[in-house]
């Protein structure tokens, strides 16, 4: 009697240990941070939104915004789109307008085409970048906001029977040094 209780409890606990691994198995991205992929072989077109990370090995055309969140392109990623997210890292190939809300990370193997807007911007060792960089774009207007009213600037003059003193060249014999006229 002992023996088949003792066999039916292993069994039990078995069949309970694939389904608790299950369980935490489907949670487990949402709590890992992980991203969602699109791979070398996908090519996708159109616009791009979401609410996780993105990694993009495979092509992308169009527009991917994922402001609260990170956008990684693959060394094997080719993306001709404009980019709005909080952190962009390029290891790829990018042809658009970068829009990062915390910084922009161009690798020694990216290779990025156009304009860049972010408050702190990378640039490894190797990478290649071919546009503009803006890492401050609300500081002008502020400047402007903030500038000083011209004032008249009053115009002083000399008098024109003063001469002012020159340094020349010319040494007076006996002294050692130069003379002021």
């Amino acid at each position: 009697m002992f023996e088949k209780h003792k066999t039916s409890k292993p069994e039990s606990t078995s069949t309970q240990q694939p389904q608790d691994h299950a369980v935490p198995g489907a949670q487990a991205p949402v709590a890992s941070g992980r991203a969602a992929v699109i791979g070398p072989g996908i090519h996708i077109n159109g616009e791009i939104s979401g609410d996780e990370n993105l990694l993009i090995e495979g092509r992308v055309d169009g527009k991917i915004q994922l402001k609260s969140h990170q956008v990684d392109i693959g060394e094997g990623g080719k993306v001709k789109a404009d980019i709005s997210a909080k952190i962009i890292r390029i290891s790829g190939k990018v042809r658009g307008d970068l829009n990062g809300v915390e910084k922009v990370v161009i690798s020694g193997t990216g290779n990025v085409h156009g304009n860049i807007t972010a408050p702190r911007m990378t640039l490894e060792d190797g990478a290649i970048f071919k546009g503009s960089i803006d890492m401050d774009p609300g500081e002008p207007a502020k400047a402007k906001v903030a500038k000083p009213v011209d004032k008249p600037v009053e115009k002083t003059s000399v008098k024109p029977t003063e001469t002012p003193n020159v340094a020349t060249g010319d040494k007076p014999k006996g002294t050692g040094g130069y003379s002021l006229n």
